[in-house]
């Protein structure tokens, strides 16, 4: 591969796919792309096949390395073993298909939260990170000393299935009281409906927060104080110095970071100084940009 070559970063959702090459810090070339309605495995790969080529063929010279944010779970045979949103990929040797995209090329693969937890750091210029991201789901990842915890090959940062309630509500993953299942955006919605006493989308919900809505307030302070509770557990144990918080849900609702500071400092233990939340800084560009870091690193 060429020295000077682009990293290309490849961010797969469960309804869409968007691409960026990077030489340094310059964008050269992005395209983002909707999943066909009917969809198969095979098609879907043979879409991504094709959108990955077509860019390819519009840069100067080929790529030199490939990162890309998944968020299925994939097992150490490199299989996917679930994704919810596209259950028809269980069973894709992931590995195979990725490197076929672009033969001879470098390529890397990592979950979308932990790869916007890198992105956000770099942002950020802080190498110790605790990045959450509310949306759909509740997901997000660790860096410490500027690494991804638990680091590549060993998993993902699954802050959303960590416990804060043993009798919470029922979490799509199985278990009762997972972070997910408290303060996702539905999950949120669906309190504010039973307090305001009729249905809430989420327009109705910023706008009710905006104008300090007694409901509004008391639903996404219950869903802050999920959020600090699982901030704090992760700070006990591996000590971050910053917590960002983004995702689509959480990133339209200004002042919820203040919300979720309040929450961080009820909990805080004396003598130990609570973590300070602020807002991320990329939005929904983060496990893109984490991807395009990811190659970044793979060719370094």
């Amino acid at each position: 591969m060429t020295e000077d070559g682009p990293c290309l970063g490849v961010d797969i959702g469960g309804t869409k796919v968007a691409l960026r090459a990077e030489v340094g810090a310059r964008c050269v070339a992005e395209t983002v792309f909707a999943w066909q309605p009917r969809h198969s495995a095979d098609r879907d790969l043979a879409q991504l096949a094709a959108h990955v080529g077509g860019l390819s063929e519009r840069l100067a010279v080929p790529p030199r390395a490939v990162g890309v944010a998944v968020p299925a779970t994939v097992g150490p045979d490199e299989r996917i073993t679930a994704w919810p949103s596209r259950p028809e990929w269980t069973g894709t040797d992931l590995g195979a298909a990725l490197r076929a995209l672009l033969p001879g090329t470098p390529v890397a693969w990592a979950d979308d939260g932990d790869l916007g937890a890198l992105a956000e750091a770099r942002a950020a210029d802080c190498a110790d990170l605790l990045y959450i991201g509310v949306g759909t789901g509740v997901g997000g990842g660790l860096v410490l000393r500027g690494d991804l915890c638990p680091g590549l090959g060993r998993g993902s940062f699954e802050i959303g299935h960590t416990v804060v309630d043993l009798g919470g509500p029922r979490c799509v993953c199985g278990r009762r009281g997972c972070l997910q299942a408290i303060a996702s955006g539905p999950a949120t919605l669906r309190h504010a409906a039973r307090l305001r006493g009729s249905d809430v989308d989420y327009d109705a919900l910023r706008q009710a927060w905006l104008d300090a809505a007694p409901w509004a307030v008391a639903a996404l302070r219950r869903t802050c104080r999920a959020l600090a509770a699982a901030a704090a557990g992760v700070q006990e144990l591996l000590h971050p110095r910053l917590l960002l918080i983004g995702g689509g849900f959480a990133s339209g609702l200004p002042g919820l970071d203040a919300l979720l500071t309040e929450h961080l400092a009820g909990l805080a233990r004396p003598g130990h100084p609570p973590l300070t939340a602020r807002p991320a800084a990329l939005g929904g560009l983060s496990s893109l940009r984490g991807a395009v870091e990811l190659a970044r690193r793979t060719h370094a």
